[in-house]
């Protein structure tokens, strides 16, 4: 039978308040039961001080023990004045046999004579009670002395001359006590039994205000995964519950953001795709019906156009395999102002047929280290120099600067007009983002190149943003770290 988590929650909690009532009722009645018996011991143990006190009166009077081994009257007699049970107290001068004088100090600190035990917790008490010699051999006793029993020694001119010793209590032995410890029990047992009812009541609240949220996240979670990517929990608390809501609600945004951007990117991929096919196949649908003649101009048109297509796609697969980490970068230390002067002059051809003033500032060093792949970073600067070439006016201008900080190099492209809006810079570096007011089809790609550019810098624990530039257009800083020297 399949049981719920409320009800295992429940129970979990019931049976670990059960355990700790009953622990608990179970060591107080222990201790309880052991203490009683430690307050009789105390009680029973000033009577065995006072009687020690007149026996050391009789063995002084009668130079001996022999007053209470030829009597054992007189045993009980001296039992009855000083032990519990409320017996007169023995007469200020010694009578037959009877040790005179008053009686001694109990030992309570204040000199006044103990408050003698009740007659109900007396009895029993002199069948534990034995007195030794001097050579602690037994002289009255009615029961086996154990050996090294404690005992209190009795002093005659200095000297030892007995013991007087009381067995402790190992059971209670009188009806009330035993009823009252039964009473203080029952009493124990109703307390356990309160606690318990209200425990029960108190966690099978909590444990349905705990799963409550998680029954909420389980409906939510089955609607994440038929596609409801728009699903929200409520959040109502701050604890761990609260924060799993939360983050719940963070994972469902992202899904239906990756979601949103996946259709999106489909949809723009087909439309790239769509445009140079269109064109291929009109022209070799013109070719078939003899519009236009298999001549050079119309190879070359076809030739053009195969090429934008394999651009697109190269792009493409560049893009996807960066995505997926597949790109192989071969690490080492590269000299980056090297390696832009190399890309600076691979393209100054076209920067000059194309009319644009280039300005270069590198560092007064003649090598600035990093630790990279060569070939990634030269596509880097490369997609950049192209993205200038295509989307900046003729007669423009184009100014690169390096620079050094805190153990970071940085690289500048700021170029002139045209400008980009401040909530298109934000998206320059999405996939098939174009601003179609200036970088249209006619004079720029398929918007994959920068995209490419962030998913390099990113590669190389980098940063690549987007500003405005002082010269009017587009302004492109790549920040990549030094190596240590």
């Amino acid at each position: 039978m399949k049981i719920s988590i409320t009800y295992r929650l429940f129970l979990a909690i019931i049976l670990a308040a059960g355990m700790a009532v009953i622990s608990m009722v179970l060591i107080m009645q222990w201790s309880m039961r052991q203490g009683f018996l430690r307050y009789l011991d105390t009680m029973e143990k000033t009577g065995v001080s006072r009687l020690a006190g007149l026996l050391e009166e009789g063995y002084r009077s009668e130079s001996g023990w022999g007053f209470v081994l030829r009597d054992q009257g007189q045993w009980h007699r001296l039992l009855m004045a000083s032990m519990p049970g409320g017996g007169p107290h023995p007469p200020s001068e010694f009578q037959p046999g009877l040790p005179s004088g008053p009686p001694p100090d109990s030992g309570m600190g204040d000199g006044s004579v103990p408050r003698p035990l009740p007659l109900h917790l007396a009895r029993h008490f002199d069948q534990r009670l034995f007195l030794l010699d001097a050579e602690r051999k037994v002289l009255i006793s009615q029961v086996e002395v154990p050996a090294g029993s404690g005992a209190t020694p009795m002093l005659h001119q200095g000297k030892i001359v007995g013991y007087l010793g009381l067995l402790p209590r190992k059971e209670l032995s009188e009806p009330h006590q035993e009823r009252f410890l039964k009473e203080q029990s029952l009493a124990f047992a109703m307390v356990a039994g309160v606690v318990l009812l209200l425990a029960t009541g108190l966690s099978l609240i909590l444990s349905k205000r705990l799963v409550r949220p998680l029954h909420s996240l389980a409906e939510a979670t089955r609607w994440l995964a038929e596609g409801r990517f728009s699903t929200r929990v409520e959040v109502v608390s701050t604890d761990e519950l609260g924060q799993l809501a939360a983050n719940f609600n963070t994972l469902a945004m992202t899904l239906e953001k990756n979601e949103q951007a996946r259709r999106q990117w489909m949809a723009d991929i087909s439309h790239e795709l769509r445009t140079p096919v269109a064109i291929l196949r009109g022209e070799i649908e013109a070719l078939q019906d003899g519009v236009r003649q298999p001549d050079a101009d119309s190879l070359r048109s076809l030739h053009g156009e195969v090429l934008r297509l394999i651009r697109l796609v190269d792009d493409l697969y560049q893009l996807a395999m960066s995505d997926l980490g597949a790109l192989t970068y071969r690490k080492k230390r590269v000299d980056i102002s090297g390696l832009l002067r190399q890309t600076v002059a691979s393209h100054e051809a076209k920067f000059s047929g194309k009319g644009i003033k280039r300005t270069t500032v590198l560092p007064p060093e003649n090598t600035v280290a990093i630790s990279g792949d060569s070939e990634r970073l030269h596509q880097l600067f490369a997609n950049l120099f192209d993205n200038s070439l295509k989307y900046t006016n003729g007669g423009g201008d184009l100014h690169i600067s390096m620079s050094c900080q805190a153990r970071t190099v940085i690289i500048d492209f700021q170029d002139s007009a045209p400008g980009v809006g401040e909530a298109d810079r934000e998206r320059l570096f999405e996939r098939l983002f174009r601003v179609e007011s200036s970088r249209n089809r006619a004079s720029g790609g398929a918007g994959l190149g920068l995209a490419i550019c962030r998913n390099i810098v990113e590669a190389h624990q980098g940063k690549i943003s987007a500003q405005s530039s002082p010269l009017g257009g587009l302004w492109i800083q790549v920040e990549l770290p030094l190596t240590e020297h």
